[in-house]
């Protein structure tokens, strides 16, 4: 979906220009990545300090051989000696935890709450599957019936809906990405100031989020049945909104 590209922003060509959730990821991931920077190199100024931390150490230690056991001798594990490797680590544990769970997740309801759009079962075959010629007739006859025949019933699509709506929605002590700052980091005053900067430049994605949901040249965010690309937008109000990226994955 992308090619590196160091001329290009974030130093990514996108093979599809006009792709949401990349443009915004993008952004997303680069805030996070400068937040983890600023803060790993100032617990660690001298490179060598990484690979010497003993407790930092088991926790990579752990995180491959325990938390991912299946997958401990694989040979792609990146390797935990300078600040720049714990930079990358973090970075992609947030992203994975923040923004890209929030990307597949709270749209789930507005996606599939309407069961027409996305079912979960078909209880019959589609009517050219070998059907009697009576089958063929009736469908004829009344297609609508044979595509309700066909569509879950309705307490296979409420139960699919209520467990939709229970997945998509924010509760009301949900903490966004960005928003609350722990009181060691306040009691810092240069993780303070980096934390500072992160929380704006959080405030200022949901600004060039809504700016490009208002561009009618993009044609997957903007134009007639076309729902504004907003599942990446930082902060959110509780409920199903569409919208919100939390610190963390709680289920």
């Amino acid at each position: 979906m992308a090619v590196e590209d160091p001329s290009a922003p974030h130093g990514l060509r996108l093979t599809i220009e006009d792709y949401p959730f990349a443009n915004d990821g993008l952004i997303l991931w680069d805030n996070i990545k400068q937040w983890v920077t600023d803060y790993v190199n100032h617990y660690y100024p001298k490179r060598k300090t990484v690979e010497s931390d003993e407790e930092l150490q088991a926790w990579w230690t752990e995180i491959r051989t325990v938390g991912h056991a299946d997958k401990k001798d694989e040979p792609w594990w990146p390797v935990l000696k300078i600040p720049e490797d714990l930079i990358e680590i973090l970075t992609i544990i947030i992203w994975v935890t923040s923004g890209h769970h929030a990307a597949v997740n709270f749209g789930q309801y507005t996606y599939g709450g309407y069961f027409p759009n996305r079912p979960t079962i078909a209880r019959t075959n589609m009517p050219t599957e070998d059907p009697s010629e009576e089958e063929w007739k009736a469908f004829l006859r009344k297609p609508e019936r044979a595509l309700l025949n066909c569509f879950p019933s309705q307490l296979q699509a409420t139960r699919v809906m209520a467990v939709l709506d229970i997945l998509s929605t924010h509760s009301p002590d949900e903490e966004y990405i960005g928003e609350k700052m722990e009181p060691s980091w306040a009691n810092d005053p240069v993780i303070r100031a980096a934390f500072e900067r992160f929380s704006g430049r959080m405030k200022q994605l949901e600004g060039i989020i809504d700016e490009r949901n208002e561009d009618t040249n993009l044609k997957n965010r903007n134009g007639a049945g076309v729902v504004p690309y907003e599942l990446l937008k930082p902060f959110s109000k509780p409920g199903v909104t569409g919208m919100g990226v939390p610190c963390s994955i709680s289920i």
